[in-house]
Protein backbone atom coordinates (compact mmCIF):
# COMPACT_ATOMS: atom_id res chain seq x y z
CA UNK A 1 0.00 0.00 0.00
CA UNK A 2 1.23 3.41 -1.36
CA UNK A 3 2.01 5.64 1.93
CA UNK A 4 1.80 9.71 1.69
CA UNK A 5 4.90 11.12 3.60
CA UNK A 6 5.48 14.62 4.09
CA UNK A 7 9.50 14.86 5.28
CA UNK A 8 11.19 17.83 6.87
CA UNK A 9 14.99 18.13 7.21
CA UNK A 10 17.95 20.23 7.72
CA UNK A 11 20.11 18.23 5.00
CA UNK A 12 22.68 17.02 5.92
CA UNK A 13 24.74 14.23 5.37
CA UNK A 14 22.51 11.78 6.81
CA UNK A 15 19.58 13.45 5.90
CA UNK A 16 20.41 13.25 2.07
CA UNK A 17 20.74 9.48 2.80
CA UNK A 18 17.02 9.26 4.18
CA UNK A 19 15.91 11.65 1.16
CA UNK A 20 17.59 9.07 -1.27
CA UNK A 21 15.86 6.22 0.94
CA UNK A 22 12.55 7.53 0.41
CA UNK A 23 12.86 7.99 -3.32
CA UNK A 24 13.88 4.54 -3.79
CA UNK A 25 10.92 3.40 -2.20
CA UNK A 26 8.07 2.59 -4.95
CA UNK A 27 5.90 2.28 -2.06
CA UNK A 28 6.27 5.94 -1.20
CA UNK A 29 4.42 8.95 -2.31
CA UNK A 30 6.52 11.54 -1.08
CA UNK A 31 4.12 14.53 -0.90
CA UNK A 32 6.32 17.16 0.15
CA UNK A 33 9.77 18.56 1.38
CA UNK A 34 10.26 21.03 4.33
CA UNK A 35 13.62 22.39 4.27
CA UNK A 36 14.04 23.56 8.06
CA UNK A 37 17.20 25.42 9.19
CA UNK A 38 19.78 23.46 11.36
CA UNK A 39 22.84 21.49 10.37
CA UNK A 40 23.43 24.36 7.57
CA UNK A 41 21.11 27.63 6.42
CA UNK A 42 18.03 27.52 5.02
CA UNK A 43 19.07 28.44 1.98
CA UNK A 44 21.49 25.60 1.48
CA UNK A 45 18.81 23.01 2.52
CA UNK A 46 16.86 24.20 0.15
CA UNK A 47 19.53 23.79 -2.58
CA UNK A 48 20.37 20.55 -1.41
CA UNK A 49 17.04 19.22 -1.27
CA UNK A 50 16.30 20.37 -4.78
CA UNK A 51 19.76 18.99 -6.71
CA UNK A 52 19.02 15.87 -4.63
CA UNK A 53 15.50 15.62 -6.36
CA UNK A 54 17.13 16.50 -9.73
CA UNK A 55 19.93 14.37 -9.58
CA UNK A 56 16.99 11.48 -8.78
CA UNK A 57 15.15 12.04 -11.56
CA UNK A 58 11.99 13.30 -9.48
CA UNK A 59 12.17 17.05 -9.72
CA UNK A 60 7.85 17.22 -9.65
CA UNK A 61 8.20 16.65 -5.57
CA UNK A 62 7.72 20.18 -4.25
CA UNK A 63 10.65 21.23 -1.95
CA UNK A 64 9.19 24.48 0.65
CA UNK A 65 11.56 26.76 2.67
CA UNK A 66 11.18 27.59 6.24
CA UNK A 67 12.14 30.27 8.72
CA UNK A 68 15.71 31.33 8.17
CA UNK A 69 15.80 31.17 12.15
CA UNK A 70 14.64 29.27 14.75
CA UNK A 71 11.49 30.35 17.09
CA UNK A 72 13.50 31.88 20.08
CA UNK A 73 17.48 31.75 19.70
CA UNK A 74 19.70 32.53 17.21
CA UNK A 75 20.37 29.75 14.40
CA UNK A 76 23.49 27.64 15.22
CA UNK A 77 24.84 25.49 12.54
CA UNK A 78 27.35 22.50 11.98
CA UNK A 79 29.39 22.70 8.94
CA UNK A 80 32.11 21.02 10.70
CA UNK A 81 30.21 17.62 10.96
CA UNK A 82 28.43 17.88 7.66
CA UNK A 83 30.75 20.25 5.93
CA UNK A 84 30.40 23.77 4.24
CA UNK A 85 27.50 22.98 2.00
CA UNK A 86 26.22 20.03 4.18
CA UNK A 87 27.28 17.53 2.18
CA UNK A 88 30.59 16.69 3.07
CA UNK A 89 32.87 16.61 0.36
CA UNK A 90 30.21 16.28 -2.39
CA UNK A 91 29.30 18.99 -5.38
CA UNK A 92 26.21 18.30 -5.94
CA UNK A 93 25.02 19.63 -9.65
CA UNK A 94 23.39 23.23 -9.09
CA UNK A 95 19.35 22.42 -9.63
CA UNK A 96 17.87 24.10 -12.00
CA UNK A 97 13.98 23.75 -10.60
CA UNK A 98 13.46 26.48 -7.98
CA UNK A 99 11.14 25.91 -4.17
CA UNK A 100 7.76 25.92 -4.01
CA UNK A 101 6.26 29.68 -3.40
CA UNK A 102 4.70 28.09 -0.12
CA UNK A 103 6.47 28.06 3.15
CA UNK A 104 7.17 25.22 4.53
CA UNK A 105 4.80 25.77 7.51
CA UNK A 106 2.28 26.24 5.24
CA UNK A 107 2.91 23.26 3.44
CA UNK A 108 2.85 21.04 6.54
CA UNK A 109 -0.91 22.34 7.17
CA UNK A 110 -1.62 22.07 3.35
CA UNK A 111 -0.41 18.03 2.61
CA UNK A 112 -2.26 16.94 6.51
CA UNK A 113 -5.39 18.66 5.45
CA UNK A 114 -5.51 16.91 1.87
CA UNK A 115 -4.66 13.84 3.63
CA UNK A 116 -6.53 13.79 6.33
CA UNK A 117 -5.89 10.60 8.99
CA UNK A 118 -3.79 8.98 6.03
CA UNK A 119 -0.38 11.14 5.64
CA UNK A 120 2.63 10.36 7.69
CA UNK A 121 4.86 12.65 9.03
CA UNK A 122 8.80 12.49 9.58
CA UNK A 123 10.93 15.30 11.14
CA UNK A 124 14.65 14.55 10.80
CA UNK A 125 16.07 18.41 11.83
CA UNK A 126 14.61 20.75 14.21
CA UNK A 127 11.17 20.96 14.81
CA UNK A 128 10.86 25.11 13.39
CA UNK A 129 8.56 24.62 10.56
CA UNK A 130 6.35 21.69 12.22
CA UNK A 131 5.74 23.55 15.57
CA UNK A 132 5.08 27.00 13.51
CA UNK A 133 2.59 25.18 11.42
CA UNK A 134 1.11 23.59 14.88
CA UNK A 135 0.81 27.58 15.77
CA UNK A 136 -1.27 28.26 12.40
CA UNK A 137 -3.11 25.25 12.60
CA UNK A 138 -3.51 23.25 15.80
CA UNK A 139 -5.60 20.57 14.63
CA UNK A 140 -2.50 19.59 12.56
CA UNK A 141 -1.36 16.43 14.80
CA UNK A 142 -4.93 14.89 14.85
CA UNK A 143 -4.72 14.98 11.48
CA UNK A 144 -1.25 12.90 11.07
CA UNK A 145 -1.56 9.08 10.85
CA UNK A 146 1.81 8.54 12.29
CA UNK A 147 4.61 10.98 13.42
CA UNK A 148 8.22 10.08 13.70
CA UNK A 149 10.93 12.58 15.30
CA UNK A 150 14.92 11.93 15.21
CA UNK A 151 15.74 13.99 17.89
CA UNK A 152 16.39 13.88 21.37
CA UNK A 153 18.77 11.92 24.08
CA UNK A 154 17.28 9.68 27.04
CA UNK A 155 19.72 7.87 28.77
CA UNK A 156 22.90 8.47 27.12
CA UNK A 157 24.96 11.78 26.43
CA UNK A 158 24.04 14.46 24.24
CA UNK A 159 25.71 15.31 20.78
CA UNK A 160 25.92 18.87 21.35
CA UNK A 161 25.73 20.18 25.07
CA UNK A 162 26.53 17.04 27.66
CA UNK A 163 22.33 16.98 27.55
CA UNK A 164 20.85 17.70 24.47
CA UNK A 165 20.91 16.51 20.80
CA UNK A 166 21.17 18.64 17.77
CA UNK A 167 17.43 18.91 16.23
CA UNK A 168 16.52 19.75 19.83
CA UNK A 169 19.53 21.76 20.63
CA UNK A 170 19.18 23.96 17.80
CA UNK A 171 15.02 25.06 18.44
CA UNK A 172 14.30 23.47 21.65
CA UNK A 173 11.31 26.49 22.14
CA UNK A 174 9.61 24.63 18.45
CA UNK A 175 10.32 21.17 20.47
CA UNK A 176 8.78 21.77 23.75
CA UNK A 177 5.84 23.03 21.65
CA UNK A 178 5.55 20.42 19.17
CA UNK A 179 5.57 17.48 22.53
CA UNK A 180 2.95 19.82 23.77
CA UNK A 181 0.55 19.65 21.07
CA UNK A 182 0.99 16.16 20.17
CA UNK A 183 -0.41 15.53 24.14
CA UNK A 184 -3.38 16.79 23.95
CA UNK A 185 -6.60 16.29 21.12
CA UNK A 186 -6.42 12.88 20.47
CA UNK A 187 -3.24 13.22 18.01
CA UNK A 188 -1.05 10.37 18.10
CA UNK A 189 1.70 10.01 19.87
CA UNK A 190 4.68 10.68 18.02
CA UNK A 191 7.74 7.76 17.37
CA UNK A 192 10.93 9.10 19.28
CA UNK A 193 14.62 8.00 17.47
CA UNK A 194 16.90 9.17 20.04
CA UNK A 195 20.61 9.06 20.32
CA UNK A 196 19.99 6.62 22.71
CA UNK A 197 18.87 4.09 19.28
CA UNK A 198 20.05 5.90 16.39
CA UNK A 199 23.73 6.09 17.72
CA UNK A 200 24.06 2.42 17.22
CA UNK A 201 23.21 3.09 13.19
CA UNK A 202 26.90 2.43 13.09
CA UNK A 203 27.75 2.41 9.20
CA UNK A 204 31.54 1.45 8.29
CA UNK A 205 33.11 1.64 4.74
CA UNK A 206 32.22 -1.75 4.63
CA UNK A 207 28.85 -0.87 4.62
CA UNK A 208 29.90 1.69 1.49
CA UNK A 209 31.68 -1.15 -0.29
CA UNK A 210 28.29 -2.97 -0.18
CA UNK A 211 26.28 0.31 -1.19
CA UNK A 212 28.72 0.80 -4.40
CA UNK A 213 28.09 -3.23 -5.13
CA UNK A 214 24.32 -2.95 -4.82
CA UNK A 215 24.58 -0.27 -7.52
CA UNK A 216 26.96 -1.86 -9.93
CA UNK A 217 29.14 0.81 -9.12
CA UNK A 218 32.96 0.71 -10.18
CA UNK A 219 35.39 0.84 -9.35
CA UNK A 220 34.53 -0.04 -5.49
CA UNK A 221 35.72 2.30 -3.35
CA UNK A 222 36.27 1.44 0.76
CA UNK A 223 37.14 4.63 2.56
CA UNK A 224 39.97 4.62 4.46
CA UNK A 225 40.72 6.41 7.56
CA UNK A 226 44.85 6.36 5.70
CA UNK A 227 43.38 7.81 2.92
CA UNK A 228 44.16 11.27 2.35
CA UNK A 229 41.99 13.55 3.70
CA UNK A 230 39.67 15.30 0.78
CA UNK A 231 40.04 12.30 -1.41
CA UNK A 232 37.03 12.39 -4.36
CA UNK A 233 35.40 9.25 -5.18
CA UNK A 234 36.18 7.92 -8.64
CA UNK A 235 33.58 5.82 -8.70
CA UNK A 236 30.99 5.71 -11.87
CA UNK A 237 27.70 5.93 -10.56
CA UNK A 238 26.63 9.61 -9.57
CA UNK A 239 24.85 9.19 -6.74
CA UNK A 240 27.10 6.65 -5.22
CA UNK A 241 29.69 8.65 -5.96
CA UNK A 242 27.85 12.02 -4.12
CA UNK A 243 27.50 9.64 -1.52
CA UNK A 244 31.29 8.12 -0.56
CA UNK A 245 32.29 12.04 -0.97
CA UNK A 246 29.96 12.80 1.45
CA UNK A 247 30.21 9.68 3.84
CA UNK A 248 34.34 10.43 3.28
CA UNK A 249 33.52 13.69 5.61
CA UNK A 250 31.33 12.01 7.62
CA UNK A 251 33.42 9.27 9.00
CA UNK A 252 36.42 11.81 8.97
CA UNK A 253 34.20 13.86 11.39
CA UNK A 254 33.52 10.98 13.65
CA UNK A 255 37.14 9.97 13.54
CA UNK A 256 38.36 13.36 14.71
CA UNK A 257 36.00 13.00 17.47
CA UNK A 258 37.58 9.43 18.92
CA UNK A 259 34.51 7.63 17.58
CA UNK A 260 36.32 5.71 15.31
CA UNK A 261 36.11 5.90 11.47
CA UNK A 262 32.27 5.61 11.11
CA UNK A 263 29.25 7.85 10.77
CA UNK A 264 25.84 7.60 12.68
CA UNK A 265 23.00 7.65 10.19
CA UNK A 266 20.62 8.63 12.82
CA UNK A 267 18.25 10.11 10.05
CA UNK A 268 18.00 7.49 7.63
CA UNK A 269 17.05 4.91 10.78
CA UNK A 270 14.33 7.43 11.31
CA UNK A 271 13.07 7.05 7.84
CA UNK A 272 12.47 3.92 8.03
CA UNK A 273 10.76 3.75 11.37
CA UNK A 274 8.16 6.48 9.74
CA UNK A 275 7.65 3.65 6.80
CA UNK A 276 7.20 0.55 8.96
CA UNK A 277 7.33 1.52 12.37
CA UNK A 278 6.75 -2.72 13.47
CA UNK A 279 10.79 -2.72 13.41
CA UNK A 280 11.38 -1.00 16.00
CA UNK A 281 10.40 -1.71 20.16
CA UNK A 282 8.88 1.36 21.41
CA UNK A 283 7.95 2.39 25.32
CA UNK A 284 5.44 4.92 26.24
CA UNK A 285 6.81 8.39 28.08
CA UNK A 286 5.64 11.63 28.56
CA UNK A 287 8.08 13.76 26.74
CA UNK A 288 9.18 17.11 27.68
CA UNK A 289 11.84 20.20 26.87
CA UNK A 290 13.90 21.86 29.12
CA UNK A 291 13.87 25.38 28.30
CA UNK A 292 15.42 27.72 30.95
CA UNK A 293 18.13 25.46 32.64
CA UNK A 294 21.67 26.82 32.57
CA UNK A 295 23.10 23.43 32.10
CA UNK A 296 20.46 21.50 30.79
CA UNK A 297 18.89 24.13 28.46
CA UNK A 298 17.67 21.26 25.16
CA UNK A 299 17.51 18.44 27.22
CA UNK A 300 14.58 16.10 26.44
CA UNK A 301 12.86 14.77 30.10
CA UNK A 302 10.88 11.52 29.85
CA UNK A 303 8.24 10.59 32.45
CA UNK A 304 8.38 6.69 31.82
CA UNK A 305 6.87 5.69 35.40
CA UNK A 306 3.77 7.53 35.32
CA UNK A 307 4.74 10.64 37.20
CA UNK A 308 2.65 13.19 35.19
CA UNK A 309 -1.43 12.87 35.51
CA UNK A 310 -1.33 13.89 31.63
CA UNK A 311 -0.01 10.43 30.75
CA UNK A 312 2.36 9.47 27.84
CA UNK A 313 2.42 11.98 24.54
CA UNK A 314 4.85 10.07 22.60
CA UNK A 315 6.29 6.48 22.61
CA UNK A 316 10.26 6.22 22.35
CA UNK A 317 12.22 3.65 20.17
CA UNK A 318 14.37 1.39 22.29
CA UNK A 319 15.38 -1.47 20.09
CA UNK A 320 15.85 -2.85 16.58
CA UNK A 321 17.58 -5.00 14.30
CA UNK A 322 20.69 -3.07 13.58
CA UNK A 323 21.39 -5.62 10.28
CA UNK A 324 18.33 -5.80 9.21
CA UNK A 325 17.99 -2.35 9.03
CA UNK A 326 21.73 -1.53 7.01
CA UNK A 327 20.15 -4.98 4.81
CA UNK A 328 17.18 -2.71 3.80
CA UNK A 329 19.13 0.49 3.46
CA UNK A 330 21.56 -0.99 1.28
CA UNK A 331 19.42 -3.20 -0.44
CA UNK A 332 17.16 -0.40 -1.47
CA UNK A 333 19.61 2.41 -2.11
CA UNK A 334 21.90 0.67 -4.58
CA UNK A 335 19.09 -0.54 -6.45
CA UNK A 336 17.90 2.48 -6.90
CA UNK A 337 20.75 4.24 -7.71
CA UNK A 338 21.13 0.86 -10.25
CA UNK A 339 18.10 2.07 -11.53
CA UNK A 340 18.39 5.26 -12.03
CA UNK A 341 21.71 5.19 -13.91
CA UNK A 342 20.62 2.59 -16.50
CA UNK A 343 17.90 5.51 -16.66
CA UNK A 344 20.29 8.24 -17.82
CA UNK A 345 22.29 5.93 -19.89
CA UNK A 346 19.10 5.67 -21.71
CA UNK A 347 18.50 9.38 -22.30
CA UNK A 348 17.36 10.49 -25.63
CA UNK A 349 20.20 12.23 -28.07
CA UNK A 350 20.82 16.00 -26.79
CA UNK A 351 18.78 15.01 -23.10
CA UNK A 352 21.97 15.77 -20.31
CA UNK A 353 23.12 12.50 -19.53
CA UNK A 354 25.34 13.20 -16.40
CA UNK A 355 28.07 10.83 -15.44
CA UNK A 356 27.11 7.38 -14.78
Amino acid sequence: MTQRLFFDCDTGIDDSLALIYLLARADVDLVGIASTAGNVPVDVVTANNLAWLELCGRPEVPVHTGSATPLVADLMTTEDTHGPLGVGYAELPTPTIAASPVDAADAWIEAARAHDGELVGLVTGPLTSLATAIRRDATLPARLRRLVIMGGAFHTHGNTTPTSEWNVAVDPEAAAEVFTAFGTGGAPGPIVCALDLTESVVLTPDHVVRLAAAAGSTPVECPDPADERGLRSATGNEIIRHLVDALRFYFEFHDDHDEGYIAHLHDPFATLVALAPDTVMTRPARVAVELTGTLTRGMTVADERWMSPSGPNARIATSTDIEAVFDELIETIGTFARGRALDIVGTAPGESAGLV
